[in-house]
Order: C-alpha cells, then structure tokens, then sequence
C-alpha cells in the first residue's frame, strides 16, 4: 500500500503500553530500528524524552502516543489509520542542550538535555552560584537551592514549576530561571538568546556540594557546568495536525 512507512514501536514499562504496543505490531508489522523511517513511542513524556536520547543515533522522526500520565509531548493514542496520521504529522526539529560539568575530583563529563539542565543542592545547606554569560559575570553570588536552563520545548515543564517563563517553539530562545533564590533577592531569571554559553561555577564546593543532571542523568559534586544550545544535534518530532506543540506551548500559559 503506497504511503506506509516503516515502523519501529517501543513502549513504556507499564502494562497497558505493552498491550497496545503487541496490538500495533500485529497490525502494522515491526521494524528494526536501523531500518526503519520513524519511531511511534507509547507512554508518557518521560518515556519520550528517554526514547530521544537513545535513538539519537538513527536520526529518525519520532512520533509519540500518550500512554502515560504526562503527555504533553504525545499525541493521543489511536489503533487507526496510524501510517495516514504518520503522513499527516507536522515535524517540529528541536536542539537539545549540550552540558559540560567538570566535578571535583577533575573528571569531565558531557551530556545532552532536551527540556533542560539544572544544578540543585545536595545537602541541607542552600548552594552559593556564581552565573556567566558569554564569559561575563552576570550574578556574583545566586544563593539558592538551584538553577536551570530550559529550552523552549522544556519551558513548560520543570522551568514552569519554578516559576519560569513560557518560550513558544522557534523564539531562538533559552530561559534561565534560579531555583528558590534567597540572594540577589529581587533576581528571578533571564531570557537570553540561544546561541549564548552559560557557565556556572560552584563557590564553596566542599562544604556546599552541588549536582547538575541534564534531563535524567546526573553528575554529582561538580565544580563547574558549561550549557548552550548544541546547533550540530537536531531532534525530530511529529505531532497531528490538530495537536501541535507550538498550540499546546500557547494553550499552556493561560491554564
């Protein structure tokens, strides 16, 4: 049948993802993913993120379909007309943050987020942050219990929770928001451009150790975090017509 694309299904760990995923196999057959042309992902948005990062490699479309409690990156499930719906879908390419920590101990470690990278305290004691931009100082000493920067596909998530901006798709821009800042008092983050490098350093690292993740994965004690927007990497997405993201990023901020 002309217009059927070849397909990869990966699912969730929960029961009713595994179900409807054996169902879709059966209707549509399965591919590997090196051979395939797009990725349908069943769960949530955690399972999507999870998904982006381990099929990185293939440079494939992924199409997601809500499983989950969270799905704001997921379109909504359906058996029917899956390869119609896949033809009809709007990509949406996104950059993911490139984070460069160097811990305590003098190792060095990369990672990528595609929401956003956030430094947080380990212990009871509030962490003390110097904030770079461009190699300039722009807050001598953020007295928090962190920081992150959040593209525009992560504002509405975590970014959002710590009363960060809303960045709609294609605004070129990153927010940097502190998290529970007690000095500079009035200093509630920044909107910047998103070809910037930001580095944040760690003051008082043995007594006021600091962790930084970049989505999921976590590097501990570190005395040093670069972030900016990796323009080399570019993740795909595919949304229906009728349930956009770029909606979904507008429909958000009046809730």
């Amino acid at each position: 049948m002309p217009g059927e694309r070849k397909v990869h299904f990966v699912a969730s760990q929960t029961e009713a993802a595994g179900k409807a995923m054996q169902t879709l196999q059966q209707r549509y057959g399965q591919h590997e993913a090196d051979q395939a042309d797009v990725i349908v992902a069943l769960g949530g948005d955690g399972f999507m993120l999870r998904t982006l990062h381990r099929y990185l490699p293939v440079d494939l479309p992924v199409f997601g379909m809500k499983m989950g409690d969270v799905g704001f990156l997921m379109n909504r499930f359906r058996e029917n007309d899956l390869h119609q719906r896949l033809n009809d879908a709007n990509v949406v390419e996104l950059n993911p943050l490139c984070m460069i920590a160097t811990t305590e101990a003098g190792n060095e470690s990369s990672a990528l987020a595609i929401n956003e990278v956030a430094l947080l305290r380990q212990l009871n004691q509030a962490a003390h942050i110097r904030v770079l931009v461009n190699g300039s100082v722009k807050v001598e000493e953020l007295v928090c219990d962190g920081v992150l920067v959040s593209t525009a596909a992560g504002s509405s998530a975590y970014n959002l929770s710590v009363q960060g901006p809303i960045l709609p798709l294609g605004t070129e821009a990153l927010a940097l928001t502190p998290i529970s800042p007690f000095r500079p008092r009035r200093w509630r983050g920044a909107v910047l451009p998103s070809n910037v490098r930001i580095r944040f350093e760690i003051l008082d690292n043995y007594k006021r150790p600091v962790s930084a993740t970049a989505d999921a994965e976590e590097i501990r004690n570190v005395i040093s975090v670069d972030v900016f927007e990796e323009k080399n990497v570019r993740l795909k997405l595919m949304f229906d017509p009728d349930h956009s993201l770029e909606q979904r990023i507008l429909d958000v901020q009046f809730l």
